[in-house]
């Protein structure tokens, strides 16, 4: 089975410069676990899941330094911290959003989904076509078609 027969076709999409109570409220009301992110020309350029909207509650951890005589060295680039803050701090989509999107085709093989989505823990997954977005489809959408399966 390919994902075409399993997408939904009706995507929710927010704006780069949409507000994060209105992504949290449409993710909420809408009963969706991520909402792809879209430039002004309707490109694809993020997606932001439940995951992205908890961590901003994460407690912000101090980067670590090595102590050698008199000199402090960062174990981790002070990018890290940077877009951590950001991250909590952000007011808008692009400030939470995850830029590296994993997507697939409407011709993906549903195994090849599922790897996917187990190997490198996505959820929801954007459907793409000619550099467009055309779907989504998401583990719950996994787990219906196994019920309608047993029925």
């Amino acid at each position: 089975m390919q994902v075409q027969h399993l997408m939904t076709q009706d995507v929710v999409t927010v704006r780069e410069d949409t507000s994060l109570n209105e992504v949290a409220r449409c993710m909420s009301e809408k009963g969706i676990s991520g909402v792809p992110v879209l430039d002004a020309e309707g490109q694809l350029v993020g997606i932001i899941t439940e995951l992205d909207m908890i961590a901003r509650n994460a407690r912000l951890e101090v980067p670590v330094f090595l102590q050698i005589l008199d000199a402090s060295i960062p174990l981790e680039l002070p990018s890290h911290l940077r877009e951590r803050l950001q991250h909590m701090l952000g007011t808008e989509a692009r400030d939470v959003m995850t830029e590296k999107v994993h997507t697939v085709t409407q011709d993906t093989e549903l195994e090849d989904l599922v790897d996917l989505m187990l190997k490198k823990r996505v959820n929801p997954v954007p459907v793409m076509q000619d550099e467009r977005l055309v779907g989504i489809v998401s583990r719950s959408d996994l787990v219906r078609m196994m019920a309608a399966k047993l029925k």
